[in-house]
């Protein structure tokens, strides 16, 4: 690539991504101390990809959800998940209609833009799989005709870690489905305290009026594509991703056994997807390594399979990732 062409699409990337900051500045005023979660799941909503928030009760995960839908012009539903909801409760069924002596069909709330699945891990496993075919086709299927799903279209799925009572762990081949799991923590002191000068109170905030329309979604994740891609940064992302699979290839022998499966090819698309929308946060029009190391443990957290042996000793997959980061060389 030349010069030329590298110096054009900076500045087409100037131009398209002015929203951001926008949209950021909307965010602050209402999400406080959640900055980092905030920013990645724009990045999964600019790389088209879906979202997995791990957390306690409390942290705003639900209040974060709300309020990007409230900016963007968007439609946007909140799914409580439940022990007891099928899959109907979800994708929607057909209705037999006497007058019309006829079935017909009435969608359920998986037909929005913007999907908040609260507490993923309450459904059953059926609930689960009508939810993640959706994510990954982009389509569902009520009796025999298929219908597909409007863009954008993103889920953002919750979870709490602790909480083990009447819940249907997602397998890992299904979390796999989601490009980002963000872990969310406390907020700290100094923010909570702003936290509860703004939130404690018995009335309720006004709602935000919408500042982004859907055509500046489509428009940004259209021009990520053109985002450049050294090579030198590819061969960084394929040797992160070897290295959970063969990671005596890059003198990780003390990872061997804790490791039981890497991570997929899926895992490196994403890798790349997420580091072009955040290069796009940042304005820019090609990405960096520090691109790639600032998503890479929410890409490959859930990706990389520890053996009995890790968990033994108490060791996360955010310990391997590190361990990677800190190994690999960096371009």
């Amino acid at each position: 690539m030349t010069n030329f062409n590298l110096s054009e699409i900076n500045d087409k990337i100037l131009k398209e991504s002015a929203f951001v900051d926008d949209l950021c500045k909307s965010l602050s005023t209402r999400i406080i101390g959640q900055q980092e979660i905030v920013n990645k799941i724009i990045i999964g909503l600019l790389a088209n990809g879906h979202v997995l928030l791990e957390g306690v009760p409390g942290l705003a995960k639900t209040l974060i959800a709300n309020t990007i839908a409230q900016l963007i012009s968007v439609n946007f539903q909140r799914i409580q998940f439940t022990p007891d909801m099928l899959p109907a409760d979800l994708i929607g069924t057909l209705i037999y209609n006497q007058k019309k002596s006829a079935f017909e069909t009435r969608q359920g709330p998986i037909f929005s833009n913007l999907i908040l699945a609260d507490e993923i891990n309450r459904a059953p496993a059926k609930v689960q799989s009508a939810l993640l075919e959706a994510m990954q086709e982009r389509q569902v299927t009520i009796g025999d005709t298929s219908y597909p799903l409007e863009p954008p279209f993103l889920v953002i799925a919750t979870q709490n870690p602790i909480e083990q009572e009447g819940t249907y762990p997602l397998p890992e081949a299904q979390i796999d489905r989601f490009m980002l799991k963000l872990k969310v923590d406390y907020p700290l002191k100094d923010d909570e305290r702003s936290i509860i000068r703004q939130e404690a109170k018995t009335s309720e905030n006004a709602p935000l009026k919408p500042i982004i329309s859907k055509q500046e979604i489509f428009n940004a994740q259209k021009i990520i594509n053109e985002i450049y891609v050294d090579e030198k940064v590819e061969e960084y992302i394929l040797n992160l991703v070897s290295a959970t699979r063969n990671p005596e290839e890059f003198q990780l022998n003390d990872l061997i056994n804790l490791i039981d499966f890497g991570a997929s090819p899926r895992a490196s698309i994403n890798l790349v997807l997420a580091a072009k929308a955040r290069a796009f946060l940042e304005h820019r029009g090609y990405i960096t390594p520090e691109d790639v190391r600032y998503i890479g443990a929410d890409i490959l957290r859930h990706r990389v399979i520890l053996t009995y042996e890790a968990e033994a000793e108490e060791i996360t997959t955010d310990d391997i990732v590190q361990r990677l980061f800190d190994t690999i060389e960096v371009p």
